[in-house]
């Protein structure tokens, strides 16, 4: 699936960079595989997502990382808001599907 983060897909969407790779911001415990079915992905170049400072990075980064998840459960819940669920339902459907919840 596309990505459900940004339609823009060139570019690195940390940078502006060529794109070199994509970012599934869900990840670990098993769930890489379902972000790639949600598309909760999204363009990156390769010093974003791995081969940069830790700082400049996402990966190894504790923060970018947690921030990652949060940002992919958002957005998430809100393409199951906008097929008609509420806030509450989307949350628990998510809950369902990852195993938790970042938010």
């Amino acid at each position: 699936m596309d990505s459900i983060i940004t339609k823009y897909r060139s570019n690195c969407m940390f940078c502006g960079k060529p794109v070199t790779s994509q970012h599934h911001f869900l990840f670990g415990r098993g769930v890489r595989n379902l972000a790639e079915e949600d598309g909760i992905k999204g363009p990156v170049c390769d010093e974003c997502h791995t081969t940069g400072r830790v700082i400049d990075r996402i990966h190894d980064n504790v923060m970018a990382e947690k921030m990652s998840k949060i940002i992919g459960q958002l957005a998430w819940e809100k393409r199951k808001v906008a097929e008609g669920v509420t806030e509450d339902e989307a949350r628990e459907a998510f809950r369902k599907r990852y195993g938790g919840s970042w938010l």
